[in-house]
């Protein structure tokens, strides 16, 4: 199965993991919508929702950057409007933006917690379930979120318990919209890697320098993402998958290639949070 002629609509997109799967998906002539808010240059990140889009457009796919705000429902709308206006319908939403902060409890600010609840939790629900009437039309619906398994042990309920019950939260809206679903033939999964992914948040908030040459690239979501979402969704639904765990599935046994600096050994690669 391919992409081709299929229609994403993502929130975020401009840069990172969810940039990394809309270009692979424009590989095969795929057609992204991106509702990110990123209309002008980050002082500290590279990329904006017009950047994305004009790699989007040169890998070979259509884009329709939508600037907007996933916590805003007025823009939830618009964004799924605009795309089934643009592109005759929705066959895939992408849950990708999402907020990070690793602080302690009593160092979390109220609104820090806020904006992770209402992004990462409100916004995966409210834009899945905005698009779901247009879903189920589609020939193989998928919804997909970029959040953990469910692994609530003190380990990770304990280190950063904010951040932790917000990526969670992703994780059971995608779960319950997998079993509200399953009827229409709407699949539901969540994905999430077995290693640090080198990107601007693993810079910035997970170690620096460091953490980023024991990572792997973007590359590897993306293809696990891609196998994903070119499943039959009627019988490939409910799963808090594993991208490592994907990939292997389908055949591949040597993650080599993905290594941020190439030769790195897998032993030596950073694990990623939420995993045991």
């Amino acid at each position: 199965m391919s992409l081709a002629g299929k229609t994403i609509l993502m929130s975020g997109g401009s840069r990172g993991i969810g940039l990394a799967i809309a270009l692979r998906a424009a590989a095969d002539g795929a057609n992204i919508a991106m509702l990110a808010k990123t209309d002008t240059p980050h002082p500290k990140l590279e990329g904006t929702i017009h950047t994305a889009a004009e790699q989007i457009r040169a890998a070979g796919g259509q884009a329709l950057p939508i600037v907007g705000d996933v916590r805003d429902d007025d823009d939830i709308t618009e964004a799924v409007l605009k795309t089934q206006g643009e592109f005759g319908g929705i066959d895939i939403v992408i849950n990708n933006a999402s907020v990070i902060d690793l602080s302690r409890s009593l160092d979390l600010g109220a609104k820090k917690y806020d904006l992770m609840q209402d992004v990462n939790v409100r916004g995966t629900f409210m834009l899945s379930r905005a698009a779901v009437p247009i879903l189920k039309d589609a020939e193989n619906p998928h919804i997909l979120s970029l959040s953990p398994p469910l692994n609530p042990t003190p380990k990770w309920l304990g280190a950063h318990t904010g951040y932790t019950l917000a990526k969670f939260g992703m994780t059971m809206v995608t779960l319950g919209l997998a079993a509200e679903f399953a009827r229409d033939g709407i699949a539901a999964n969540t994905l999430w890697p077995r290693t640090t992914i080198a990107t601007a948040a693993v810079q910035n908030l997970l170690g620096g320098d460091k953490v980023m040459a024991a990572s792997r690239t973007a590359g590897i979501y993306a293809d696990a993402a891609y196998a994903v979402l070119t499943k039959p969704a009627a019988g490939y639904t409910g799963q808090t998958l594993i991208v490592e765990d994907v990939l292997e599935a389908d055949g591949v046994t040597d993650f080599s290639g993905y290594a941020a600096i190439p030769g790195t050994p897998d032993d030596r690669l950073f694990p990623d949070i939420f995993l045991d």
